[in-house]
């Protein structure tokens, strides 16, 4: 198993330490620099302004929105990075949620697992560069016919020639279907909110996937990147208190009342009363109320807090349940190699 250091979005301010971390990403054997976007800063930008200062580790979005960009646009991207890296570039993809997707960037958020679909099978279309890019789908049409179209279109290959053609898809995946179908078209999976305790219940999403007949890859070469709290500390209590307020928040917060696949993550968990619960009191105002209701063993299924033999042993159990690398953000550069050791590979 590896590291990846997720270095996520931005808040009101971009970040003062990222490039102290990066190059104690890179120093320390980490395998990959991961960013991500919400509706602030985007996913590429950061990837190739700081991905300059590396020469190993690979360059990743966790993930880059489908409804940002057209798929010809995020194939643009992607093989963009990946000549200005020399062939370390990952794009992951995601769907987001009907809030952002709708609220920002004025799309529809309907058909998610058809949309991804033909998003990726576009983009797949572009980096192979075997002639013109052409789809009759639903959703991304090319070229385009619908309303106002001039009938001018004409079906374009890419000018750059990718310097690689299996550049790797990543696809962020929370519910059965969607990881079914991630481990169908995909090279690797971007987990949220992994529990150990739940392998078998995710082997059975992905081994229905890997049975379908064209799927691109079988178990043995594909990724699981887990994205998951690990902190070395000799106070495990403070850490779990610090993640109740971030985890009431995806909980109660981070998608609509009727519609939160954070929500639905944990309720798969068997944490059901406890959700409902959080994310009452979180949509009544109440957010302290909110945060004291998060049992910790809700944060501990999905996170590591203790000291360095504590953070072995269960990244261990991480490992052995079938994760391939370790997708964490750190304070600082002290706790990252705090942390590095601490797997074999």
């Amino acid at each position: 198993m590896r590291f990846g250091l997720q270095l996520g979005y931005w808040g009101a301010q971009p970040p003062a330490d990222t490039r102290e971390l990066i190059a104690a990403a890179e120093e320390t054997g980490f395998d990959a620099v991961f960013a991500a976007e919400s509706w602030g800063s985007d996913a590429f930008t950061p990837l190739a302004w700081y991905g300059s200062d590396t020469s190993r580790m690979r360059l990743g979005t966790s993930v880059a929105q489908l409804s940002a960009r057209t798929p010809t646009a995020t194939a643009m991207a992607a093989l963009t990075l990946d000549h200005l890296s020399g062939g370390r570039a990952i794009l992951g993809l995601g769907v987001s949620g009907p809030q952002v997707v709708e609220g920002w960037y004025g799309q529809p958020f309907a058909q998610p697992l058809a949309r991804t679909r033909e998003y990726v099978d576009i983009v797949r279309k572009v980096l192979a560069r075997e002639a013109p890019v052409t789809s009759d789908g639903k959703h991304y049409g090319l070229p385009y016919a619908g309303p106002g179209a001039t009938g001018l279109g004409k079906p374009l290959k890419p000018i750059v020639h990718p310097l690689r053609a299996d550049l790797p898809i990543w696809l962020g995946a929370e519910g059965p279907k969607n990881v079914a179908q991630t481990a169908e078209i995909a090279d690797g999976w971007l987990a949220i909110y992994y529990a150990p305790r739940l392998a078998g219940m995710y082997n059975e999403w992905l081994d229905e996937g890997f049975a379908r007949a064209g799927a691109r890859r079988g178990r043995a070469d594909f990724e699981i990147a887990a994205s998951a709290q690990v902190v070395v500390t000799d106070d495990p209590a403070g850490e779990i208190e610090r993640m109740r307020w971030i985890t009431s928040l995806y909980i109660g917060g981070m998608g609509a009342p009727e519609l939160n696949f954070h929500a639905q993550v944990y309720k798969r968990m068997g944490y059901g009363k406890e959700v409902d619960e959080i994310s009452a009191l979180f949509q009544a105002g109440r957010k302290a109320e909110a945060a004291a209701a998060v049992p910790d063993e809700l944060i501990t299924d999905t996170a590591i807090f203790g000291d360095e033999a504590h953070v072995r042993t269960r990244l261990k159990e991480w490992e052995d349940a079938g994760v391939t690398m370790m997708l964490i953000s750190v304070s600082d550069a002290d706790q990252l190699r705090r942390i590095a050791p601490l797997v074999e590979r």
